[in-house]
């Protein structure tokens, strides 16, 4: 099997290759799918004995016409059958659409379902691809989107929602606002093929919308919710005009035999499917959860049947994906092939926490070896990206997709002294003495460098210029006994103000001044000041040391620790993922909820999703 994956995916364009042929290169028995977004849980054990015991009578006869079936269909979902057209899939409801009504162009977000821009662009329509920003976790601005169509003179106007890859949401509120802001398109077309995996909101679809509204098509799927791909069948829902138009075009028979048993076969069991929807939903939290504690991955928000990750620094998603099906029999989706995507993203179908513990076990060993939990490794030569543009890939491999030179990004990390690791408290920085770069005095508990021995601590620098740093600035200072509880030197003056720079001081000259200026201080404050005492001889400050124990100096506070990798963290020390983590992954997050009375029947189109919180 290992010899002929990579040639199996070279084989495809936009898709990865079909599970029976990956079944028949590994002896008839197929991977574990993390790959094709079917639901798991549907449909039930006993469904599938009902329809391998009709078998025999299912392949050997023709099936209803496609208007009993969708009258079947719409009687479960309460739609009008005159606003409802059924396909053989999705992708021949798409195939009509840009027939019959794309005239010249359409837009849509990208990255996205790739029969959006490649359909149209196969019948020669100019296709505006709205980019959606890794930067803002793929989130589509609706606003912005409006503007490019408006920009471009676009005539259609498509929204998946949920989107695929990325799993992104847009509310009911947000869809209807587009729908009004564009009704002067030719059409406008809602892609919900996955919408009925998401729990952000009670009632997210606008099929009630489309059937009231003249240029609106609300796309749906039922192979996806229904867990049967192999089947082929999903419908569309619009005013009786642009449905009829559509099923117009469509052959007697374009519905097979299985689709009409499984149709005929739904309203004994919406209670099961409803409970099936919960149970993806739940585990989609948990594989999230999971994904997120591994070293570097990033986990975006998802509101659908799958996860979309970006791979660790270094990490290319072609070598990730056939090294999981070859070495460890999991299928994944690669997404370099996708426009606006690139190979260091992976789409990830959510399945139940056995097969997710596998993924995660196998992604350890992929990604980082034997060394379990170990540091992202940092970005290689030769990693391939392939986002379909020359200049965008090369910006990639320049910037590790965060938009940042990787030399402007090494500047930006706070350096490190040799003996002190990643992550800890940063050393306090000593006046530099350069002209400007003086800060405004902090309280000087908060400003107060570790304390240290005493026999290692230096001599006081000379100062290079006026007005002197504040007292508790000044590591070597801080050791003199009653000088760490000075009150902080007044605001300090920009560097244009300073005065000329004074001759250089003794030590004890220096002292002297600083402990006049802090009494000065204190007595416009009101405030006592304790006595300082005259710098001893030399002689005497080591026998001091050597008879008492060392001041107490107020130690500075710990800096909170960097974030462990993975959560938010590109690998490398200082430098955020400009994406998502799970923590913010939208949909439920508190406890599970008591689990409501089962509905008996099927539930309508508008109201399925209130019955599942």
């Amino acid at each position: 099997m290992a010899d002929n994956v990579a040639s199996l995916f070279r084989g495809t364009a936009a898709h990865s290759p079909s599970m029976a042929a990956l079944a028949r290169e590994s002896d008839g028995v197929g991977p574990i799918d993390f790959c094709i977004p079917c639901n798991p849980y549907f449909p039930t054990p006993g469904m599938f004995d009902e329809l391998a015991g009709r078998l025999r009578e299912i392949i050997t006869y023709y099936p209803s016409s496609a208007d009993t079936i969708t009258a079947e269909l719409c009687a479960l979902l309460q739609l009008p059958p005159s606003c409802v057209a059924m396909g053989n899939g999705s992708t021949e409801l798409i195939t009509w659409i840009d027939h019959l009504l794309v005239r010249e162009s359409l837009a849509i977000p990208v990255p996205t379902f790739g029969r959006w821009t490649d359909q149209p662009m196969e019948t020669g329509k100019r296709v505006d691809m709205f980019p959606l920003m890794e930067s803002n976790g793929f989130a589509l601005d609706p606003a912005q989107y409006i503007e490019f169509i408006r920009a471009r003179g676009t005539r259609v106007a498509v929204i998946c929602n949920p989107n695929n890859p990325d799993g992104g949401f847009l509310s009911r509120r947000a869809v209807v606002n587009f729908m009004d802001q564009l009704q002067d398109l030719d059409l406008i077309v809602i892609d919900e093929s996955f919408l009925e995996f998401a729990d952000a909101e009670n009632d997210p679809s606008v099929v009630e919308e489309a059937v009231l509204r003249p240029n609106v098509i609300v796309l749906r799927s039922l192979g996806k919710n229904f867990g049967l791909h192999g089947i082929r069948f999903g419908y569309l829902v619009a005013n009786p005009a642009l449905a009829g138009k559509i099923r117009s075009m469509l052959p007697k028979w374009n519905l097979n035999s299985f689709a009409e048993t499984v149709v005929f076969m739904l309203k004994e069991h919406g209670a099961e499917y409803m409970e099936s929807l919960h149970l993806v939903r739940r585990d989609r939290l948990d594989m999230a959860r999971q994904l997120s504690a591994l070293p570097g991955l990033t986990v975006y928000p998802s509101q659908g049947n799958f996860l979309f990750v970006r791979l660790p620094v270094g990490a290319e998603g072609t070598v990730v994906r056939d090294r999981l099906l070859s070495e460890h029999r999991i299928l994944v989706r690669e997404c370099g092939n996708k426009i606006g995507s690139s190979s260091r993203f992976l789409r990830l179908v959510v399945r139940p926490e056995t097969d997710v513990r596998r993924l995660v076990s196998g992604m350890e060993q992929v990604l980082y070896g034997s060394r379990r939990g170990a540091a992202v490794p940092e970005l290689g030569t030769g990693t391939s990206y392939s986002s379909g543009t020359a200049a965008v890939d090369r910006l990639i491999s320049e910037t590790n997709g965060v938009g940042m030179p990787l030399a402007a990004q090494a500047a930006a990390m706070p350096s490190l002294p040799p003996a002190q690791t990643w992550p800890g408290p940063a050393p306090a920085q000593a006046p530099t003495g350069m002209p400007g770069l003086v800060p405004a005095p902090a309280p000087a508990a908060a400003m107060m460098p570790p304390q240290q021995p005493a026999a290692r601590m230096p001599a006081p620098a000379p100062p290079q210029q006026q007005p002197m740093p504040a007292v508790a600035q000044m590591p070597n200072v801080a050791q003199m006994p009653g000088v760490a509880q000075m009150q902080p030197a007044p605001q300090m003056q920009p560097a244009a103000q300073m005065m000329p720079q004074a001759p250089q001081m003794s030590a004890v000259a220096q002292m002297a001044q600083m402990a006049q200026a802090a009494q000065a201080q204190a007595q416009r404050q009101q405030a006592p000041i304790p006595a300082v005492a005259q710098a001893p001889s030399p002689a005497a400050q080591a026998q001091a040391r050597s008879m008492q124990p060392p001041p107490q100096v107020p130690a500075m506070p710990a800096m909170a620790p960097a974030p462990a990798a993975g959560l938010g963290q590109t690998g490398m020390p200082g430098l955020r993922n400009r994406g998502l983590t799970a923590a913010q992954v939208r949909g439920r997050t508190e406890p599970e909820p008591a689990p409501a009375p089962q509905p008996t029947g099927w539930p309508a189109a508008g109201a399925m999703y209130n019955q599942v919180g």
